[in-house]
């Protein structure tokens, strides 16, 4: 896997719901490296600290593979790298492959792989269609936010090297079915009881379901 682009953003201002919110999803490219703090990308626009950011979603990374079939999908509009609100662009990232846990070293920095992006309606209006959030759930491709567990800079070209696979964990694909399917697979959640690359509160609400 490779860093194909590096994506920050300035505050947005948007109307949802006849109310006037600001936002970080308009990422754009940057030529400059970027620096992955414990809980956020310095310099990157994070408004809304309550589902974005914090130790499990310090940095947010997409596949650049996945990138043709939405502009299939959407060839009306404008397109970019950071176009679904990543961080990193990355290609080869494949969440069929890396694991929930997985420790990557990119560029100076030690990541951990964490959760799947959840769509909520910013992602609607970045592409002017509520319908996307049902698409995006669907395609099963989500990309994944990752853990700091040690702070560093990532640059265009930078390479993810697994240096510590995670054992008896779930693929980042497996995870984000067992969120969204209504017939929850139940060794899958035994499986990320104890996945402390996971957030308590998500394992705590997936027990629920152990029948």
């Amino acid at each position: 896997m490779k860093i194909t682009a590096t994506n920050i953003a300035k505050p947005t201002t948007i109307a949802w719901n006849g109310k006037i919110e600001t936002t970080g999803i308009y990422k754009t490219p940057t030529k400059e490296p970027i620096f992955l703090g414990k809980e956020l990308v310095k310099g990157d626009e994070v408004s809304d600290k309550k589902n974005h950011a914090g130790e499990f979603k310090a940095c947010y990374l997409f596949s650049e593979d996945h990138y043709a079939y939405w502009q299939n999908l959407y060839p009306d509009l404008t397109w970019n790298w950071g176009m679904f609100g990543e961080n990193l662009t990355v290609s080869g990232l494949d969440e069929t492959k890396i694991k929930i846990g997985d420790i990557y070293k990119l560029g100076s920095a030690l990541v951990q792989i964490t959760q799947p992006r959840e769509p909520c309606y910013k992602l609607g209006l970045k592409f002017a269609n509520q319908h996307i959030i049902k698409q995006f759930i669907e395609h099963g491709k989500p990309g994944t936010y990752v853990r700091v567990l040690e702070e560093g800079f990532v640059k265009t070209g930078d390479v993810l090297t697994l240096v510590n696979p995670a054992k008896d964990s779930l693929t980042t694909a497996q995870f984000y079915e067992l969120l969204f399917t209504k017939d929850k697979n139940q060794d899958h959640i035994k499986q990320i009881l104890n996945n402390d690359a996971l957030p308590l509160r998500k394992r705590e609400r997936l027990k629920t379901y152990l029948k």
